[in-house]
């Protein structure tokens, strides 16, 4: 946790913009629950707006679109069976929080659960928008608050190298199967001779 460090919100989309895994974390009333979702991108730079795809039959969605809010998590390797079980269940019938251990800490500014050893969050307010929700599952909401290790992202951007493997981001491949970044390519300005 204490490598964790506010993101400026003007960089916040970059958190997703590379389509990594999340954990989205929801509460209302005293219900919470957390999913996994493989399909998260940014839709607008200022303010920060993220979309995900939320099927509408899912508890997360019920919470989501009762409290107006939700969280989202960036797993890392050490938490790949917690995305896969949460990924896997409904969370209608248990918390899925108790039964499978998992610590959080409130948000700074909407109190929602953020996963303890995630390498991003992001607190989110929804964004209603009806005919794209009901056709297509998809859910937007705009960042007001944004968090990452300072040990695979600073001054806007990810930092994948070896020695930080560890806190390298889930990317879903099917079944219970992830990917990290492992090769990193820089781009050279074209006809640049060095």
């Amino acid at each position: 946790m204490s490598q964790m460090r506010p993101v400026d919100l003007d960089h916040a989309s970059r958190l997703v913009n590379h389509g990594p895994t999340v954990l989205i974390a929801t509460e209302h009333q005293g219900r919470r629950n957390l999913m996994a979702a493989a399909w998260s991108m940014p839709v607008e730079f200022t303010p920060p707006r993220i979309a995900v795809v939320v099927d509408k039959k899912t508890f997360t969605r019920e919470l989501l679109q009762a409290s107006g809010r939700f969280a989202i998590g960036l797993p890392c390797p050490a938490l790949a069976d917690l995305t896969y079980a949460v990924g896997s269940e409904s969370g209608r019938e248990v918390d899925k929080f108790a039964r499978l251990g998992i610590r959080w800490v409130p948000g700074p500014v909407l109190g929602l659960p953020l996963i303890e050893g995630c390498v991003a969050w992001l607190e989110l307010r929804h964004i209603p928008e009806p005919h794209t929700e009901h056709a297509y599952d998809t859910v937007f909401g705009e960042v007001v608050s944004a968090q990452a290790d300072a040990r695979v992202f600073a001054d806007g951007r990810w930092s994948f190298r070896d020695d930080n493997a560890e806190l390298h981001t889930l990317h879903h491949l099917g079944a219970g199967t992830f990917a990290v970044p492992s090769r990193i390519v820089r781009a050279r300005p074209v006809g640049d001779a060095s």
